[in-house]
């Protein structure tokens, strides 16, 4: 037999985004009064016959059994079960520049929170927003974060602010989510970058590549800086006897008749896609208009996107490698983000800041991180593999 205690009990989360109402939330306590152990099978029946309260009984503490371990900490959140344990606070801060980073602001925060309260410990997560990347709107978030005694600082910024803060040279452990360290100068050992590597993404698709390439780019830093790349690293190799070919679609242009109607230079070429998702469809979908028979298309993350595969006709896919790096999944985490509506399975920027509070997490606790992903230098290092847009899903790339 089972008793269920409900408790009133603070619960105290200071991030400005989920301070909802002084109303406490209740906690619940389950006492285990069965004499009788549970193995791994027992527990397993009990969740077959969701009876999720039996199962929580026994386990009360970690799992070794990876599913059920998973199922006891999803259960353990959103019941916001008690624990005895006391255990020292986790103190987290988010320094955000709004007016920048945009809808990032938001789902950013939400990554940290899920993470956190998936863990079932006392933590405070507090959002300082800043106005811009400015030095001085950094400084201000800076003092007033370290003032409130904050000492982990997770930084969603843009190279400029990543630069700001450098110069500042904080006292303080920062995790820059959208930053790869390649693209910043030498920093201090406290400081750690998360981005994604976009160039060693474009060195692997490059090696899918034929004569010519045809390099489709946007207005953003990101599509100019990677469409010199490639065309630099396409030209080195010289068995190929490469030719580059580049487009620059500014962002009202919806008809490419002019550049690629009639135009046989491009004809079954390799086409790279430097571009965001909802341009990348448009190209696509007049690639098989004007009947330019592409060898492959090839695109790093940017269009790692489910919409991909809604917006675009297979047929105009049907050729497409896409890089990604976003290769270790946690269903607990993801669900728990599914639950704020966010999304860490294709939202890199999101799935990066998960890894970086796992990786906080871990030094601050010296728990096992719930993401094996190596720090080397002070950069996450992350896999990269080939997908191929499929008819539902993306699926694994195997060349021929």
């Amino acid at each position: 037999m089972k008793k269920i205690f409900l408790l009133l009990l603070p619960f105290s989360i200071f991030a400005k985004s989920y301070l909802l109402s002084d109303i406490p939330l209740p906690t619940i306590y389950i006492q285990n009064l069965d004499p009788y152990p549970c193995d791994t099978f027992c527990l397993r029946e009990y969740l077959k016959k969701n009876m999720i309260f039996s199962f929580l009984a026994y386990a009360d503490t970690k799992l070794e059994n990876e599913e059920q371990e998973q199922m006891r900490m999803m259960h353990v959140s959103i019941l916001n079960l008690g624990s005895t344990i006391k255990t020292e606070e986790i103190r987290i801060a988010m320094l955000l520049p709004y007016k920048t980073i945009g809808k990032y602001t938001a789902s950013t925060t939400n990554a940290v929170f899920a993470y956190l309260i998936a863990k079932n410990r006392a933590f405070t997560l507090k959002s300082y927003k800043i106005e811009s990347e400015n030095i001085e709107d950094i400084q201000t978030g800076i003092t007033q974060l370290q003032k409130d005694g904050f000492s982990y600082v997770i930084a969603p910024l843009t190279q400029k602010g990543a630069d700001n803060v450098l110069a500042l040279n904080p006292a303080l452990s920062i995790y820059f989510p959208t930053i790869h360290k390649k693209e910043s100068t030498i920093a201090p050992l406290s400081f750690y970058y998360g981005g994604i590597d976009y160039m060693a993404q474009s060195d692997l698709l490059l090696k899918q590549a034929v004569s010519p390439l045809v390099i489709f780019y946007d207005s953003s830093p990101i599509g100019a800086q990677l469409s010199q790349y490639e065309e630099e690293h396409f030209k080195q190799d010289a068995t190929r006897y490469p030719r580059v070919i580049k487009f620059s679609i500014p962002t009202r242009t919806t008809n490419l008749q002019s550049q690629l109607k009639n135009n046989t230079s491009i004809h079954s070429g390799s086409f790279f896609m430097n571009t965001p998702i909802v341009k990348t469809g448009m190209i696509m979908s007049q690639l098989t208009l004007y009947s330019t028979h592409p060898k492959n298309i090839l695109s790093t993350q940017i269009n790692y996107d489910p919409l991909l595969l809604s917006m675009t006709q297979y047929q105009d896919r049907k050729g497409m490698i896409v890089a990604n790096s976003i290769t270790e999944y946690n269903s607990f985490l993801t669900e728990t983000n599914e639950l704020l509506n966010n999304d860490i399975a294709y939202d890199w920027i999101n799935y990066t800041t998960t890894v970086g509070i796992d990786y906080f997490y871990n030094l601050i606790t010296k728990e096992a991180q719930a993401y094996p992903i190596k720090m080397q230098n002070n950069q996450m290092i992350y896999n990269i593999e080939l997908l191929r847009p499929s008819f539902s899903r993306f699926v694994k790339f195997s060349p021929n």
